[in-house]
């Protein structure tokens, strides 16, 4: 055995070292891409029922509110229908019963002058 020999001999031995030392922490990485496929796994399996009852609630929401939509038409339309209906009465009632009014304070003002009472007495 010669001087090369020995030194391809050590070089070799180094080498499986050096290939048995950096083959730990690459065996560890291995671990830490498992333990991460499996918590992404996990992940996956609890949030697509949350996804499926979020679209359900929100597929109701909607419901919901064409409802509300639909009362809100009501309401409006209610609601012009009393307006135009006090506007009716009003132009109706109210310009008789402004007359009455006045009448009924001409009679009362002359009748109190004829029987000697003061006015609003």
């Amino acid at each position: 055995m010669t001087v090369g020999d020995v030194a391809g001999m050590i070089a070799a031995i180094a080498f499986v070292v050096l290939v048995a030392v950096l083959a730990v922490p690459v065996l560890r990485l291995g671990g830490v891409f498992k333990a991460a496929e499996q918590s992404v796994k996990e992940f996956t399996e609890h949030t697509l029922p949350i996804l499926d009852q979020a679209a359900t609630t929100v597929e109701g929401a909607n419901k919901q509110l064409e409802k509300v939509d639909t009362i809100t038409t009501a309401a409006a339309d209610a609601t012009q229908n009393v307006s135009a209906m006090t506007a009716l009465v009003s132009a109706t009632v109210g310009g008789p019963l402004i007359k009455l009014a006045a009448f009924t304070y001409g009679v009362r003002s002359t009748a109190a002058k004829r029987f000697g009472k003061k006015k609003g007495a």
